[in-house]
């Protein structure tokens, strides 16, 4: 019990710092925007995909936005029902696919236009915490990250424990990420994950587009307002190709979806840190070097989150 008391406590100590470096960057948006954007996109941001590879429990315990979702739950809202991620699945990609592109001509630049978006995030998570039990509206729904943390979370390399979420209330009745990673994407895909009928469920075409999508984001340059619409088609013939190539190899070679879905992510994750240790590097100022050392130990973790994941047994 001492220890689980322990524990209890660093998670919650966690939580409340996570909550003051979002203050803290909110209100470096709009008082210093250059410097807050480049340590934002460039620090902070990148440390979320590797965190979620080793499980997406250490980003889910202490993410801000869901401890806004929990700030004020009530006992009576309600569960997010089995079926239900059929169309939260798609509202969580359409917003993923709308704010991610929208970087290249607002948030890469604007830090009170980021800033306000955040605020709008943080508002649209407290009311669903109002609205739904526990993390049903938010966090298990509509999140725009759920998407990316099933995909990158499938198969984690440690297991953690969720202190938010006690005692459980089964606030989604199927699919819970934070009771089972590997049990929340067999849910999501239901009887379709049998064979390569996976493809045409939300998430499956979500997980086809993925390498797509972060090709697309880092093969565009930030432009102006008005180039809005072409960073969109580009972004999202990108998707479309992805889609069409996964579903290609997939049959070609006979790839069952367990093994395509861990080897999109890791394709997704390489490509992620491939384009983005360069920023990093030159945020941190760490050189040409940095940028190798970055490039290899995302590549490290990567192939050795892939060479688990071989051993472990598909979920039902």
């Amino acid at each position: 019990m001492a220890r689980e008391s322990r524990s209890a406590i660093v998670w919650r100590t966690l939580q409340v710092l996570a909550v003051i470096t979002l203050s803290i960057v909110l209100a470096g948006l709009i008082t210093w925007p250059d410097t807050t954007l480049a340590v934002l996109w460039n620090v902070i941001i990148p440390l979320v995909p590797a965190s979620l590879l080793l499980s997406p429990a250490l980003w889910r315990n202490i993410c801000p936005l869901a401890t806004a979702n929990l700030a004020l739950n009530w006992p009576s809202g309600r569960k997010l029902e089995p079926g239900a991620h059929r169309v939260t699945g798609v509202i969580a990609f359409a917003l993923l696919f709308l704010l991610v592109p929208a970087r290249r001509f607002l948030f890469n630049t604007d830090g009170v236009a980021l800033a306000a978006v955040i605020g709008a995030v943080v508002a649209l998570a407290v009311v669903s915490g109002l609205l739904f039990d526990a993390k049903a509206g938010f966090c298990n729904a509509i999140c725009p990250l759920l998407p990316v943390e099933r995909l990158y979370g499938q198969r984690p390399l440690l297991r953690i424990a969720n202190p938010r979420c006690v005692p459980c209330t089964l606030c989604t009745v199927r699919g819970c990420i934070d009771l089972s990673p590997p049990k929340s994407v067999a849910h999501v895909l239901g009887r379709a994950r049998a064979s390569h009928s996976w493809l045409r469920t939300g998430f499956g075409a979500f997980a086809a587009a993925f390498p797509g999508f972060v090709v697309g984001y880092f093969t565009t340059v930030n432009v102006p307002l008005r180039e809005a619409p072409d960073v969109y088609l580009h972004v999202a013939l990108w998707c479309i190709a992805s889609v069409a190539a996964t579903a290609v190899i997939v049959r070609l070679f006979r790839i069952d979806a367990t093994r395509a879905l861990t080897l999109l992510a890791a394709t997704a994750a390489l490509i992620y840190y491939w384009f983005s240790a360069t920023a990093m590097a030159d945020t941190l100022r760490l050189g040409d070097v940095g940028t190798v050392g970055l490039r290899l130990a995302a590549a490290g973790l990567v192939i050795y989150w892939l060479t688990r994941s071989r051993h472990l047994a598909p979920a039902r």
